[in-house]
């Protein structure tokens, strides 16, 4: 088992720790004040920060994060004043986030479940959901996909999208929630990917 730190402390942060905890990792959740010291302490980290404040605060942590492994799990939005996104505030995030932080090895993952629950109980849903890993680096992949399935993730729906740059594929997908919402009500929400 392994060391993670989560960045950030809210319901991402809330639903991932005890699970990871409960699966034998060795967790540390960082706060506004206690982000370096668990980006330090940790092998693998999770970005569990608000997508638009990520790039600039994984910035200043880029010496922590040297060599880590970065699960990107944020999604970067604009609210409309229905508190849906409205569009992304950037073309791909986990990209850009991967450019800001050169010495990580950076995997999209997690970002198309909601709420936070959801990602820590796959199967709770009638029609299991998919993932998907959006990384350069087929080894960090292999930890991400090890560890989505310390999460309850069956193998097999967890998909390789291939390198960072395809992240905005699943990034997108954040537009599709206030159709989804006015069409079946606030229901938890993941894709499916019949194969």
């Amino acid at each position: 088992m392994s060391m993670i730190g989560i960045l950030g402390a809210g319901t991402v942060a809330r639903a991932l720790a005890p699970a990871l905890s409960a699966a034998g990792h060795d967790v540390v959740v960082g706060s506004r004040d206690r982000l370096e010291a668990a980006a330090a302490s940790a092998e693998t980290v999770v970005n569990a920060l608000p997508g638009a404040v990520s790039v600039e605060v994984l910035g200043r942590l880029r010496p922590a994060l040297a060599g880590k492994v970065l699960i990107d799990v944020a999604n970067a939005v604009e609210q409309g004043s229905d508190g849906f996104a409205s569009r992304l505030l950037y073309p791909n995030l986990g990209q850009e986030i991967q450019r800001t932080l050169p010495d990580t090895r950076v995997v999209k993952a997690l970002n198309t479940v909601g709420p936070a629950p959801l990602m820590v109980a796959p199967t709770s849903l009638p029609v299991p959901p998919s993932t998907f890993l959006c990384g350069d680096d087929p080894d960090a992949k292999k930890i991400v996909a090890g560890l989505l399935a310390d999460l309850g993730w069956p193998p097999h729906r967890i998909i390789d999208l291939g390198g960072v740059a395809n992240a905005w594929w699943p990034e997108s997908f954040l537009l599709m929630v206030r159709p989804l919402v006015a069409a079946l009500g606030p229901v938890p929400f993941a894709l499916a990917i019949a194969h």
